[in-house]
């Protein structure tokens, strides 16, 4: 009976007696049986028809072309010899998303918008953040019964003998590369915002203005995601409608700027002729103005000339005044001999100064005059 054990179930007794002789053997002939069965199926005709058939082919065949296609997108992450209006280098993510946006690999770019859709999609309708708090208590629980329950049984845990010798770290090489990678991929927001504020590009900067007035009215009855969603459409989409109608819209465009150049060089023009105009008049204004202020200014010096030379008659007899010699300079001048004469004093007045003086008959006006001019004599006492 012993033997017939042994013989039928070898691997029972493959790691000895005891528990862990059990647990080896038992995985041993797990991993056999399912290495026979993968084998089994592998070989089966059906699966070396599919494998070998015309739908495996071209299911390889377009894997092929999209990951020749990936590889592209991978190969454009180089920084572009265009520079900023600053002069400033690009970054690498100026070229593949120029590469994804206008759909040189329809593939890569089909992709990536149904990513973007399903992630909008995704965080709508999923409540992530519920979900990942409760895979995380499942899977610590499950992990901290397992070890209770195997050093209780076993006396060795569960999940200490799947722990690593040695714990995962990131390499610096790696963790450079990621931190260089995420600061191209940040000043590439920055540059495009840049450019687009400073109108760099002013097709870009109005089709940004045109974007953010339809989103202000939208906001107001269309919810967050709908909005991520339009503009991800708009983004992805926008480009391929121009690729596929570029002459149409090439020539649009270049009517509207013919039309817009002829209609800024009118204006020009127009203010250009009353700029003329205005400084035209303005010179003359000034010219008849100054020519009138020197008339003043002459009239105004003829009569202040005028008036210098016309005296008035205070100032004439003040002159004349001056002119004649005082009574003082008339003493200064005769000699002092003592002998002075009645005629040399003036007469006193015989009236009042306030009455008018009486008139005197012309015959007796010689007489008078001979009275006043001869000194009478003095009487006797």
């Amino acid at each position: 009976m012993a033997d017939t054990t042994q013989s039928s179930y070898p691997n029972l007794n493959a790691g000895g007696s005891g528990t862990n002789g059990s647990l080896s053997g038992l995985k041993d002939s797990l991993v056999n049986n399912a290495q026979s069965a993968a084998d089994a199926i592998s070989n089966h005709p059906t699966y070396q028809n599919l494998q070998s058939g015309p739908v495996a082919q071209k299911a390889r065949e377009e894997a092929n072309k999209t990951s020749n296609q990936f590889s592209n997108v991978a190969n454009s992450r180089v920084i572009p010899e265009e520079r900023a209006a600053t002069g400033q280098p690009l970054t690498h993510y100026h070229s593949m998303f120029y590469n994804i946006l206008s759909w040189e690999n329809p593939r890569v770019t089909g992709i990536a918008y149904a990513s973007v859709v399903s992630l909008i999609f995704f965080t709508r309708y999923v409540p992530v953040l519920k979900y990942f708090f409760k895979a995380s208590y499942t899977i610590l629980g499950v992990i901290a019964a397992a070890e209770i329950a195997g050093k209780l049984v076993f006396e060795r845990g569960l999940a200490s003998q799947m722990r690593p010798r040695k714990y995962y770290t990131i390499p610096r090489e790696s963790l450079e590369a990621a931190t260089e990678d995420v600061e191209q991929l940040v000043n590439f927001f920055v540059i495009e915002f840049q450019r687009i504020v400073f109108a760099e590009n002013v097709y870009a900067t109005v089709s940004a203005f045109a974007s953010a007035l339809v989103a202000y009215f939208l906001v107001k009855f269309v919810p967050k995601w709908g909005i991520a969603l339009i503009a991800t459409s708009v983004v992805f989409f926008l480009p391929l409608i121009y690729i596929q109608n570029r002459e149409l819209i090439d020539g649009q465009l270049n009517n509207a700027s013919t039309i817009i150049n002829q209609q800024a060089t009118q204006v020009r023009d127009l203010a250009a002729q009353h700029t003329s105009r205005a400084s035209e008049i303005t010179k003359s204004t000034v010219s008849q103005y100054s020519a009138k202020a020197q008339e003043l200014m002459g009239q105004a010096q003829a009569k202040a000339s005028s008036v210098a030379g016309s005296q008035s008659p205070s100032q004439s007899t003040t002159d004349t005044f001056k002119s004649q010699p005082t009574t003082t300079d008339t003493l200064k001048s005769q000699p002092a001999t003592g002998d002075f004469k009645n005629n040399d004093f003036p007469s006193a007045p015989t009236s009042d100064p306030a009455a008018p003086a009486p008139s005197i008959p012309s015959t007796h006006a010689s007489e008078v005059a001979h009275s006043e001019t001869d000194p009478q004599p003095i009487p006797a006492l």
